[in-house]
């Protein structure tokens, strides 16, 4: 068995091969909390991921199964990914994340709405998350009409 192969029976060590570097956890949250689907959506997020780093993650999420491309006919330009059950599945670790840092980011520094997340987070963790995973999947559900109803015509 290769070094690799017992590595990858721990399973932290296999999330972390997964989920370990930020930006594959900032494309998620991007997707899950801000709805976004696009290359150029992704680009355009407040911590500059560059285009080569973002096309490697994608790839990386759709190979493992946590985002795929929404209509895998559409145009380059056109395409869209959408978070799987999988992907979804992250909400849990994200915010636990956000736990772990927001007591060290001072209050003054956060916007109106940054402070009525942490606020809403603090309040009720696990409403927070069932909310954002049913407001995600009504999303979801609407590209998906969409691109059926794109296809129909």
């Amino acid at each position: 068995m290769a070094k690799k192969d017992l590595i990858l029976t721990c399973a932290i060590a296999r999330s972390t091969s997964i989920l370990g570097d930020k930006w594959s956890l900032l494309i998620l949250r991007d997707m899950l909390f801000h709805h976004k689907t696009r290359f150029k959506e992704f680009i355009d997020s407040k911590e500059k991921i560059a285009t080569n780093i973002l096309t490697n993650r994608i790839k990386s999420l759709i190979d493992a199964g946590l985002i795929k491309l929404l209509d895998p006919k559409s145009t380059k330009k056109n395409r869209q990914y959408v978070a799987t059950e999988k992907g979804i599945s992250t909400l849990p670790i994200i915010i636990e994340l956000y736990l772990f840092s927001i007591k060290d980011i001072n209050e003054s520094v956060l916007s109106d709405k940054q402070l009525n997340i942490k606020k809403e987070i603090l309040d009720n963790r696990d409403y927070f998350i069932s909310s954002k995973r049913i407001k995600y999947l009504a999303f979801k559900e609407s590209l998906l009409n969409k691109v059926r109803d794109t296809i129909s015509c």
